[in-house]
């Protein structure tokens, strides 16, 4: 994040925008208003000296953000994010939910910060973006790329700039047709310039425009343009990768007439350019940076590609190369050439699209995690409306996850027998992914099924092969008819092997983690023992990283009908090693605390079988007697945080009991105890340190707000208080460590 800050804004606040009667004001445009936005856009760019940007609009009806410009970059980069889940941890999303402005200045702060995208787009440049604030709520966000990286501090100038721009356009949006204009912004019929005033229509995607004046493709306008950036003659792309000029000597060293490169891209040409040229027009599409390239042109010609982009396209040098490409750009991003012996991709864009799905699935753990990954991550990108996840298990389907399907059509699926005459069960069967683009097409090919249908109008079905063994199907729906292209077609393919991938090692993770909950249920006390004036409560909390098992214990031993110990401790580790390790001690503690009732003693004994046991792991522990009797208590440490009591006038200290060596280092230890008086009303809260500890944060620290809350609350019940002793770390998005909590409340024994 940057230093800017807005009010957080909530995206249950649908914009509310009164239109203008449509007039189209004094840009000429129609009415348009993404033209508007985009002029708008090109001019603040320039200001700051930015080489892309683009506005996103927040679109209420389906709860996304749509990629709604573009300029400087073609859409067949911005793919992947056209369409954004809100909540997703995006820098053109996190804008629009928390208000701020987002500064990602590099690729290191790339790898940092959104990792996803790195993977994806592995430039170095920088990126700024902003929410658009209208006066209902968010409209949407832009942003801004900047070459290379900047620095760590988004500098004043830009800042101001960009916060400018969102007022410029948030004003933009709620002068024109609002609500209108912003819930139409629907992937079909988008228009796509390019170049000139020349407007090309596509399937759906987002206005996109060059970054400055593009001239005609095929003119000497074009080649002067191509020759002022480069003292040499060679062959110059638009954003989009379509040739608009080149030289006799570019068509001779690429092998194609010059009528044949003019509007077409040169990979399209030249096949064996795929690999060559496309990366470093992408990377220098995408960073704003000079990039170079060496190939073998069949059969034995070595090339060097140089590619240096600009505000109205990219100027491509092509030279003779000795064999070892060495002739490199000063300044430019060396792109990996392929090795000879790889095979070659079918195309670098359908890579990059795969890399970034991969890289959400692989921050997936759990069975829930991986759908949630491919709802609000993969779903918005290819435009599908639902999505159901099944596996086969003894020849039943089992409904794993979906999302958009109402009830009464997944309720079709769940339980239901694995046939080979639905399409889901076929294409597990036939080991490929078949593709529906319309209900006439699903039907023909399952007439056994003619007319049961989910509400869709097209769909996917992707086999879930991982390892050789198939363990599901995908299915992905389509609101209406939807033509695959080969491309998403192929990535589509890709997909259903990552999540197949994903899925079964998320069913092996959950599988793990049942065995080692139900093992660390059965290892913690289920009820604590009554004892006679004594009240407890008690509250675990795991934590959220690892195995989500670990070593932190608490129990209760009752000694006579008005006396008891008190236990509670940390295991070195969270596994299921920490957790077995834990049952000994509890076992060890009880059978101590029934022989001698001393602390002192429960805690050398305890560490004597530690240390026999040579486990390889320590442990820290507290142990307080209570005599309800005769109101006394007494306590020992060994290495554990302490203790603290709230006394009957409500003043909460730390018992002063001395601390000795952690439970297993040595096997001869002797542990001190103090005996202090225990008033009716006394309150004792035992914790491990998960409760007081947090990154960036001293113990200390955390013990004294401890100690606040349970002053401030102790006169509560100690099932509401316990509650609040633990209500920060219940809403914690991440706890490295898990938590027990013991609270103990003396009274009068009847």
């Amino acid at each position: 994040m940057g230093d800017g800050k807005r009010s957080p804004v909530g995206l249950g606040e649908a914009p509310v925008l009164a239109g203008d009667n449509g007039d189209s004001g004094d840009n000429g445009h129609s009415g348009d208003y993404r033209e508007q936005l985009a002029e708008e856009l090109e001019r603040a760019l320039e200001g700051l000296g930015a080489h892309a940007g683009g506005v996103f609009l927040l679109h209420p009806a389906e709860h996304l953000l749509k990629l709604t410009v573009l300029v400087g970059i073609p859409r067949e980069i911005a793919a992947p994010w056209e369409l954004v889940n809100p909540a997703t941890a995006m820098p053109t999303a996190d804008p629009v939910r928390t208000g701020d402005l987002v500064w990602v200045n590099g690729h290191e702060a790339w790898m940092r910060q959104y990792p996803r995208i790195a993977v994806a787009t592995p430039y170095d440049y920088t990126l700024a973006a902003v929410p658009v604030i209208g006066t209902h709520g968010p409209l949407g966000s832009v942003f801004a790329l900047w070459p290379g990286t900047l620095p760590s501090r988004i500098p004043p100038k830009l800042e101001t700039g960009m916060w400018q721009l969102a007022a410029d356009l948030a004003r933009t949006l709620e002068s024109r047709e609002r609500t209108r204009a912003v819930q139409s912004v629907d992937p079909a019929g988008a228009v796509e310039r390019l170049s000139g005033d020349r407007p090309v229509h596509h399937e759906r995607g987002p206005l996109v425009h060059p970054a400055g004046p593009s001239p005609p493709p095929g003119t000497a306008e074009a080649a002067e343009h191509m020759v002022a950036r480069l003292p040499e003659g060679v062959c110059a792309l638009d954003i989009d990768g379509r040739v608009t000029s080149v030289t006799p000597s570019a068509a001779r060293l690429l092998g194609a007439p010059a009528e044949h490169l003019i509007g077409a891209r040169p990979w399209e040409v030249a096949p064996w350019l795929r690999d060559a040229l496309y990366d470093p027009y992408r990377a220098a599409v995408v960073s704003g940076r000079p990039t170079s390239e060496a190939c073998l042109r069949p059969p034995d010609q070595w090339l060097n590609f140089a590619v240096y982009p600009g505000a109205s396209g990219l100027t491509v040098r092509i030279s003779e190369a000795p064999g070892n490409g060495a002739d490199a750009v000063p300044g430019a991003e060396p792109i990996p050439a392929a090795r000879d012996n790889e095979p070659p991709l079918t195309h670098a864009g359908v890579l990059y699209h795969v890399l970034h799905l991969a890289s959400a699935l692989t921050e997936a753990v759990g069975v829930e995690d991986v759908v949630n990954t491919v709802a609000d991550d993969i779903l918005p990108a290819y435009g599908s409306r639902a999505l159901a996840i099944l596996t086969a298990e003894s020849g039943r389907v089992r409904l794993i996850g979906h999302r958009g399907y109402s009830p009464e059509v997944v309720a079709r699926y769940d339980d239901s027998l694995w046939r080979s005459s639905e399409p889901g069960a076929r294409s597990v069967a036939l080991g490929h992914p078949m593709f529906f683009e319309s209900m006439a097409e699903l039907d023909q090919a399952f007439p056994a099924r003619a007319g049961v249908h989910d509400g869709m109008g097209a769909w996917a079905f992707l086999p879930l092969i991982a390892s050789g063994r198939t363990i599901g199907t995908c299915i992905l729906a389509y609101a209406g008819p939807h033509r695959f292209t080969t491309g998403e077609r192929a990535v589509l393919t890709s997909l259903g092997g990552l999540i197949a991938q994903a899925l079964d090692r998320a069913r092996l993770y959950d599988k793990k983690l049942e065995i080692a909950h139900a093992l660390q249920e059965r290892l913690l006390p289920h009820t604590l023992p009554i004892v006679s004036g004594l009240e407890a409560a008690t509250r675990y909390l795991p934590g959220t990283e690892g195995m989500d098992i670990g070593g932190d214990f608490y129990d209760l031993v009752r000694v006579r009908r008005d006396a008891a110990i008190a236990v509670i401790g940390d295991v070195q580790g969270h596994n299921v090693t920490a957790a077995a390790l834990m049952g000994q001690i509890r076992t060890a503690v009880h059978a101590y605390a029934t022989a001698d009732a001393r602390p002192s003693g429960i805690l050398a004994g305890t560490n004597r079988l530690l240390a026999d046991l040579d486990a390889g792991l320590f442990a820290s522990c507290a142990c307080l007697s209570l005599d309800l009797g005769k109101h006394v208590a007494c306590a020992a440490s060994a290495g554990h945080p302490r203790i603290l009591v709230r006394t009957p006038d409500g003043a909460v200290r730390t018992l002063d009991a001395p601390t000795g060596l952690l439970l297993g280092i040595e096997a001869e230890v002797h542990y001190s105890q103090t005996v202090f008086p225990m008033p009716d009303g006394t309150t004792f809260a035992l914790y491990t340190d998960g409760l007081v500890e947090s990154p960036g944060t001293d113990i200390d620290e955390g013990v004294a707000g401890l100690a606040i809350r349970l002053e401030q609350a102790g006169a509560l019940s100690l099932e509401a208080l316990a509650d609040i002793l633990v209500s920060h770390a219940r809403t914690a998005r991440q706890r490295a460590d898990d938590i027990a909590l013991l609270l103990l409340r003396s009274g009068r024994p009847p």
